[in-house]
């Protein structure tokens, strides 16, 4: 056994050390990942006299950059846990082989991706809610983001396959890289060379082609337990109908996102105008960050659950999971108590105008208030994904943001008279509703699963 193998060996050593040694690199992976978008709009916020405006039209992009995130999980946070589960039945060819399928099929979508979007972007624009005020901004910004969508599917796309080997800091590096890159490049472009938001979507573009050379040279590299072989770089049918069963969860929860954001940007045109919007691009964005951070926590667990599951070793599966639940409700706290204290504070990081800190300071109240519960989910759906159970974790990612969100925040500025404000009730509701369904149907299948498992193999053990 190599020393990283050893290193790398979930089944042995404290859970908690594990997940942590694991879990805090793909938090500031994650954190510096949602950078590129926050960061960007905390710039173009600033643009003087048209920030507000053109905030709202970067948020308008938001869809379109959830979907690429859709089709770059579905390659990706599926593979990984496939990887973790060969890796701990030894079967080490057969995780090469997830790689480069994944891998491919990563450069395959990436390209139909960038060719659609680019061809109906002003069409699609329009649909998610631009105006004739916000449309150019959209389509600025857009246009040229799209031609990195290849390198940023890439990057993100075989990071989980870094990280399920236990590389946790170097998966880490993979996206530090680019947000380095991205936090100088964008006041030169947007501001020095008065690019705007072209400049803002040029500096992501140029952040990403680093992750994706980044990525690729380690995985190719001698470092890895698991290799970027050229010979497994081809679309394996039978290993790819897996991958993607196991992404579907990651690939719902970021295409339903993006549909929920849809519904909350029309709307919000509709019943307030390109204000609301801007002051949702504030909200989403501050989402994204304290969100980014519970999913890095997860994906640390993933491969520690996925390997002793593989392995058999079902107690530490179960305490793996009871680590994970108490650590993501403590940091769920912690954000929704800033968020009601320091509102303002928040808000004003990408823009002062006035009418947004009315809009938004109330909004993000609203949004946030039982944020905590939300963390349950997030825990139980990785859970689920890192036991193998796809189907399980897709349907509450479809529960929560199809069936409650997007219907509530359609339905509840035309039935009430909260007008605009309504939609923002939609995402409370649904963290209610939510966790409650995922965490009950969790305890009485998977949980209970695992209990059955214990017992058998503590009744094998006392016969001797």
């Amino acid at each position: 056994m190599t020393a990283a193998e050893k290193r790398n060996d979930f089944s042995v050593g404290s859970i908690p050390r594990t997940i942590v040694r694991l879990g805090l690199p793909m938090i500031a992976a994650q954190l510096i990942n949602a950078l590129y978008s926050v960061v960007d709009r905390a710039y173009i916020g600033r643009i003087p006299g048209v920030g507000a405006l053109a905030l709202a039209g970067i948020g308008l992009t938001f869809p379109v950059i959830l979907i690429v995130t859709a089709f770059t999980n579905l390659c990706g946070m599926g593979g990984g846990s496939l990887c973790s589960i060969a890796r701990g039945e030894g079967r080490l060819d057969y995780a090469e082989r997830i790689i480069g399928a994944a891998f491919a099929a990563l450069l395959t979508l990436s390209v139909l991706l960038t060719l659609l979007c680019q061809i109906f972007k002003a069409q699609i624009m329009l649909l998610f809610g631009a105006s004739g005020n916000t449309l150019g901004y959209a389509c600025d910004y857009l246009g040229v983001y799209l031609f990195g969508t290849p390198f940023t599917m890439v990057a993100l796309g075989m990071n989980p396959y870094i990280n399920s080997q236990g590389f946790a800091r170097t998966g880490m590096l993979t996206i530090l890289i680019g947000a380095v890159a991205n936090i100088i490049l964008d006041p030169i472009f947007i501001f020095t060379l008065e690019m705007g938001v072209r400049g803002a979507a040029l500096a992501t573009v140029i952040s990403q082609i680093m992750c994706a050379v980044w990525a690729v040279g380690f995985l190719r590299g001698d470092i890895p337990i698991l290799r970027l072989r050229r010979s497994n770089i081809r679309l394996d049918p039978a290993i790819l109908r897996r991958v993607f069963a196991l992404g579907a969860s990651n690939f719902t929860m970021a295409i339903t996102t993006s549909a929920v954001q849809v519904a909350f940007n029309t709307t919000l045109r509709d019943f307030g105008g390109d204000m609301y919007i801007g002051a949702m691009t504030v909200i989403s964005s501050l989402r994204e960050l304290v969100t980014m951070a519970l999913s890095g926590l997860s994906s640390g667990a993933q491969p520690v659950i996925g390997y002793n599951f593989g392995a058999g070793n079902v107690e530490r599966v179960k305490k793996s999971i009871k680590f994970l639940v108490f650590v993501c409700m403590g940091y769920a706290f912690f954000c929704w108590a800033t968020v009601q204290i320091f509102p303002e504070a928040l808000i004003r990081i990408f823009n002062d105008d006035p009418q947004i800190l009315v809009i938004g300071v109330p909004a993000l109240r609203i949004y946030f208030c039982m944020f905590f519960l939300m963390s349950a989910q997030m825990s139980a759906q990785q859970s689920f994904v890192a036991l193998g159970c796809a189907k399980q974790a897709m349907f509450f990612s479809m529960l929560r943001k199809v069936v409650i969100v997007a219907p509530v925040a359609l339905l509840i500025p035309r039935v009430t008279n909260l007008g605009a404000m309504g939609v923002f009730w939609a995402e409370p509701i649904s963290d209610v509703i939510g966790p409650i369904a995922c965490c009950v149907t969790f305890y009485f299948t998977a949980w209970r699963r695992l209990d059955f498992l214990v017992a058998a193999k503590n009744k094998l053990i006392s016969r001797g």
